[in-house]
């Protein structure tokens, strides 16, 4: 009881100091973390790929994938704050230059009709440490299912000196025709059961969520894949879509996060109007 104590009142310390008064520190410190072990595993990448490979991918896959939700979680937190220290919850240029740029993030988004950053106080700054643990598995279990994939593509569609393009593409068409769809429906399927959804959320946010999602994918990984499958040796491909992922996985992450503030708040109203 006193370690869990301590624990939570080291956490509010640190959640409660920031960088330049916007950055949060416990936000910037593992981020730090997270990419020194990516430094680390970089230097040593082919030699670990040669004695583990899917191994080694899965370990990738899961520090990109808590690189990514951290940069949501700190977008999120830095936007919270601004909002937070106006009573009026409105910020000009002048007031948050920052905060500004992130709420274009909203603005522009075409995919969905909510803000991927609710201006609401059911959404607390301070890191989400489940969070971070939930995209890190999450990266950790689904790298053998991409690292099969990739190697399903390149068996059936080989690349050579002589025929490249027509593989390459072909592979692309396989990839988002046939692994996208599943991929969104297995993230938003294994995040909602993972945050203890049952089937009823399960339904509830792919009816939500899943077509603008898709559609968001349509628009960036068509384009990442041509020059992974054309260019990429096979070893290196797995982690150059995880790395252009990490602002992907940080836009579904802000995506899960402002569906579960908007379902909570729909949940908040109805409670408030029963008798």
């Amino acid at each position: 009881m006193t370690w869990e104590l301590n624990r939570r009142q080291w956490l509010r310390s640190l959640n409660s100091r920031f960088i330049y008064g916007r950055i949060p520190l416990l936000h910037a410190i593992v981020l730090f973390i997270e990419m020194a072990l990516l430094a680390r595993l970089t230097g040593r990448f082919n030699a670990y790929y040669d004695e583990r490979p899917l191994l080694t991918m899965m370990v990738t896959n899961s520090i990109l994938g808590g690189i990514a939700d951290t940069v949501a979680q700190t977008i999120t937190s830095v936007r919270q704050r601004a909002l937070r220290k106006h009573p009026n919850g409105q910020l000009s240029p002048r007031e948050d230059a920052l905060a500004i740029e992130i709420h274009e993030l909203d603005r522009k988004n075409p995919f969905n009709n909510r803000d991927l950053i609710p201006e609401s106080k059911l959404l607390p700054p301070p890191f989400d440490f489940e969070r971070l643990t939930r995209f890190m598995a999450y990266g950790f279990c689904m790298a053998p299912v991409q690292f099969r994939w990739f190697k399903f593509l390149e068996k059936c569609f080989p690349i050579s000196k002589t025929s490249a393009f027509a593989p390459a593409m072909k592979r692309v068409a396989f990839d988002q025709l046939i692994f996208a769809p599943f991929g969104v429906a297995a993230f938003f399927t294994v995040m909602t059961v993972a945050e203890g959804g049952g089937r009823r959320a399960v339904s509830q946010k792919l009816r939500d969520m899943y077509v603008p999602t898709l559609k968001a994918n349509y628009m960036l990984w068509p384009a990442v894949q041509v020059i992974n499958f054309r260019l990429m040796p096979v070893q290196f491909q797995l982690p150059f879509v995880s790395t252009v992922g990490i602002a992907w996985t940080a836009y579904l992450s802000l995506t899960n996060a402002a569906e579960d503030i908007e379902q909570n708040r729909v949940s908040s109203t109805a409670d408030i109007r029963l008798p």
